[in-house]
Order: structure tokens, then sequence, then C-alpha cells
């Protein structure tokens, strides 16, 4: 059991499926009582995207991770490819069937976002264009909760504006961390391309960016409380003690990201 949780990269995916929840049910409470159905059924689409990019992941990975990171459930052993590939396929179902009862808009704009994280584990992860399914994935997930809620996307269309740049500056966070191990197996990600210090200080530069950007619409909207105020300031905080490198880097990003999220849900009412 706890080898297959590692193979869905549990960390990611709790913050990501946390996150999309919290979105949903600030989205549907800003319209009247939340439809605790939808609620669930979107949680659940996000929850199987997640699962089937985790999968798929480590699966695609599985012959590099053998020379260089051996501590994979499937280098291990505790899990077959053959098992990856089933959970993959089990995540992927679960997503369209939460999907379904959601309509047409949040089945395609799902369906797109994990296309796009397949194409990165199939392919672009080892390219110069890794960065680029993060862009699309987490840019579309607004958009994909708004269409899950049955709630009009211009309520979310300026999200994707942050969600990008933070999306960005996670990869480079993320692959940084496996810097030696992408160039001892041959990746040429962006990371790569970048090199490191210059990936560093631009994953650094675009994450402190947006959570300045954050507090600056706050401020703008007339929207900051002290509470706000502090969750604002402490995700910052937690960005930036992410310059000691790149794996702390990306847990305060993790933290961040849950920070200015309930910083918007207080801002927002």
């Amino acid at each position: 059991m706890i080898a297959i949780l590692r193979l869905v990269h549990p960390a990611p995916t709790v913050a990501v499926v946390a996150l999309s929840a919290a979105l949903a049910f600030i989205l549907a409470d800003q319209s009247g009582p939340v439809p605790l159905g939808r609620l669930a059924l979107t949680t659940a689409t996000v929850l199987g995207s997640q699962v089937m990019t985790g999968a798929l992941n480590d699966w695609a990975d599985r012959d590099r991770d053998r020379v260089a990171r051996r501590r994979k459930p499937i280098v291990e052993g505790q899990v077959t490819p053959r098992a990856a590939v089933a959970l993959a396929a089990a995540g992927g179902a679960l997503q369209l069937a939460a999907s379904a009862p959601l309509g047409a808009l949040a089945l395609l704009i799902g369906v797109a976002a994990s296309a796009s994280a397949i194409a990165y584990n199939l392919w672009l992860s080892r390219t110069p264009l890794s960065v680029l399914p993060y862009l699309v994935s987490f840019g579309l997930l607004p958009l994909w909760i708004a269409a899950g809620m049955d709630v009009p996307l211009s309520r979310v269309a300026a999200a994707p504006v942050l969600v990008g740049p933070f999306a960005a500056a996670a990869h480079l966070a993320n692959t940084l961390r496996d810097f030696e191990t992408d160039q001892r197996t041959g990746s040429r990600n962006l990371a790569q391309v970048l090199g490191r210090r210059r990936a560093f200080s631009i994953s650094f530069g675009m994450a402190m960016a947006v959570g300045i950007g954050v507090g600056a619409s706050f401020l703008i909207g007339g929207s900051v409380r002290a509470l706000t105020a502090v969750l604002g300031f402490a995700g910052l905080a937690a960005v930036a003690q992410g310059a000691a490198g790149p794996a702390r880097l990306w847990t305060g990003m993790l933290i961040a990201a849950v920070l200015w999220t309930a910083a918007w849900a207080l801002g927002t009412g």
C-alpha cells in the first residue's frame, strides 16, 4: 500500500487536490448554497488526474530511474510496471467517470489538462519545452474547477495569469532537485538548458513575484484583512526561505500555495 501511495507522488497530489477542493468550495459559496455533489465530483476528477499523472510518470521514467534514482517503487521491485499502468488507467477512468455528470465543458477542459500532463510524462519532460505542460495544465485548472462547479468561467479568467508563472516556477524548482540525475541521464529539460544558477534565480524570482502580485491585487481591491495579510506574508516567507536551495524552495512553494489560497478565500468572503 505504501508503495502505491509513493507511486502517485503523495505530496503534490494532496496539495493539488486540496487546493482544487478549496477553490471549488469558494466559487460555489459565492454563488449560493454549496452543491456538495458537484463539489465531490469535481474534486474526484482532479484526484483521478493526479493519480494517473503520478503513476504514469514513474512508469515512463523507470529506465532512467534504474540508472540514477533507485529509490522508486518500480525500480525497487515493490510495484510492477504493469501495475503502474493499471493504476494510471484507473486514475484516468475515475476522472472521466466523475466528469461525465458535470457536463461537456468540464469534461473537455479536464481532458485537455490531463492530455498535457500525459505529453509531459511521455515526451516533453526531457525537452526544453518541459515547462509547457505546467503552464497548460495548471493554467486550465481554475477553469476546470469553475466548469465543474457550474459557475461562469469569467469568475476565474484572471487566475491563469498568476497560476501560470507559479506553475512554471514550481516546475523549475522540482527539476532542479534532480539536476544531477537529469544531467547523467541526458535529459534536456528547461532547467538543464538554462543551467542550475539561472534556473534557480528564475524560479525563485517568479514565485516571489506571484506572491507580491497576489498581495497587490488585494490592496488594489481593498480586500486586505489582518488574517489575510498574515497568511499572505507567511506564504512569502515560505518562498523566501527557499533561497537556501531547490528542495526547500519546492517545499516552500507548496506551503505558499495553500496559504495564498486561504488568503484569497478570506479576501473574497
